[in-house]
């Protein structure tokens, strides 16, 4: 629902160009719509599933509020890690997004839930031995948890700049255009 928002808010450029196209509102509508836009959904779409305080942790889960809501992901059932990486004013944040048999999906934050993720991949890769299906695990997840040497965090937040800025740059020039710019 959360993700279904901030995609909508994402369009509203392009729905403020047809009603500009019929004459409902001002042409130069899409351009302000473009503006606002961007900037709520480039904040809030990573923010959906991040962890806020309080959160609990036992030794098989980790449940944590989020702004949709209080979700609960089975360590024991990892089916997915994968690191987010946002920037503000000079500094990168990180954000391991983690999806579960179930289809939940939280973003740990916080060290110690970090620690729990770590402990829970480490006994998956051992349990792979016996037959059971291992987690995957992105390069740069693993490189930030510790669980793997290497340029793999270097790598991916070069790319994750560059593919902010691009795209970024790029809906801001459709926005433009639309406009009439």
């Amino acid at each position: 629902m959360g993700s279904g928002l901030a995609v909508t808010v994402l369009l509203l450029p392009f729905g403020g160009y047809g009603l500009a196209r019929a004459g409902v509102v001002p042409e130069g509508a899409p351009i302000v719509l473009g503006l606002l836009s961007g900037i709520i959904s480039f904040v809030l779409l990573p923010a959906l599933c991040e962890e806020r305080a309080p959160f609990r942790h036992s030794s098989s889960h980790l449940t944590a509020r989020t702004l949709t809501g209080e979700r609960s992901v089975d360590l024991n059932r990892i089916t997915t890690v994968r690191l987010l990486t946002t920037f503000s004013y000079g500094s990168v944040y990180r954000t391991l997004l983690v999806r579960d048999a179930h289809g939940v999906r939280l973003g740990i934050t916080a060290e110690r839930s970090r620690r729990k993720l770590r402990r829970a991949i480490e006994k998956a890769d051992v349990n792979a031995a016996r037959g059971v299906p291992r987690p995957r695990v992105s390069r740069a997840a693993r490189a930030h948890l510790g669980l793997a040497p290497g340029q793999g965090l270097v790598v991916h937040t070069t790319i994750a700049f560059l593919l902010l800025t691009v795209s970024a740059s790029l809906y801001m020039v459709a926005a433009l255009r639309l406009g009439g710019q």
